[in-house]
């Protein structure tokens, strides 16, 4: 039997946004974190019961305690609520395998690099004199074979990027995933891009010359140039063709992750993960 059952509504009214509702009993205080929504539910459930001399005080928590718990713990399972510390972490885990996933493998993809203007690798710009004379000359062909080797070897490496992305994100720390959450724009694509470069770099080089050397782009290369730079008073051209398509393949890739990243801040409610919803909406209202 309920003897002496009262809501603190001093309490309740100035607290009732979120916060938390306490609930006396002779012996006992409960407190439930209600939300405005279903306040006057509670409110008008527990007054009923409180006209029935018959019910149990223990029927009375069962029921309001169980309208606490359809509108979520105490922390809010709603888009609404606050993400725990293991949320944050784990939506942005989330977010950045489904960033990471979409971005390789649409550019590891034949023709991701090569028919995507965004990302595709043209002749270095201190080449730009040299490529212009070759197709003044009739030799635009090999141009043209130099730059489909070279977004074939950034193809072929972006393959590698998965697991070296997927070692980062595990390793992230609570300390990362909150700068992450409160920075902001393209935060966790700047943290990968801290990360993971050097890594990324020392597998990518690799793959990218072999194949330069495959489809004797570093063949032609090295041909042209050494002919070029023999020209009277011309700035000799010195790049470094495996590096800097290198470069261009790492900067290609962390561009379609910052998209995405982009994206799901944007439009958290549209993403199809319960937690990025939640964990982006949150930090979208920050």
């Amino acid at each position: 039997m309920i003897s002496d059952l009262s809501f603190n509504f001093a309490k309740i009214i100035a607290e009732i946004f979120g916060k938390i509702i306490e609930i006396k009993t002779n012996n006992h205080k409960y407190f439930i974190r209600m939300k405005l929504n279903t306040f006057i539910l509670s409110v008008a459930t527990a007054m009923s019961m409180m006209s029935c001399g018959s019910i149990s005080e223990q029927d009375i928590m069962k029921t309001v305690n169980n309208v606490a718990n359809e509108m979520g713990n105490t922390t809010g399972t709603g888009t609404s609520a606050t993400p725990t510390q293991n949320e944050v972490i784990s939506g942005l885990k989330q977010a950045l395998q489904q960033g990471t996933g979409k971005g390789t493998d649409k550019l590891s993809a034949v023709d991701g690099f090569f028919k995507d203007a965004a990302v595709k690798i043209l002749m270095p710009p201190e080449a730009k004199n040299v490529e212009d004379k070759l197709r003044e000359i009739g030799m635009g062909s090999l141009v043209d074979n130099a730059i489909l080797s070279f977004n074939r070897g950034a193809e072929s490496a972006s393959a590698q990027a998965k697991p070296i992305f997927v070692n980062a994100i595990t390793q992230m720390s609570f300390t990362d995933a909150m700068g992450i959450l409160k920075g902001g724009g393209t935060s966790a694509t700047d943290y990968l891009r801290r990360v993971t470069t050097n890594q990324l770099t020392q597998s990518f080089k690799p793959v990218i010359q072999q194949s330069l050397n495959q489809s004797n782009a570093t063949k032609y290369w090295s041909d042209v140039m050494g002919t070029y730079n023999k020209i009277p008073f011309v700035q000799p051209v010195t790049t470094d063709l495996a590096g800097f398509v290198t470069q261009k393949a790492i900067d290609g890739i962390f561009l379609k992750i910052a998209d995405e990243e982009r994206n799901i801040r944007a439009n958290p409610v549209q993403q199809a993960s319960a937690l990025l919803q939640k964990v982006f909406s949150f930090a979208l209202k920050r």
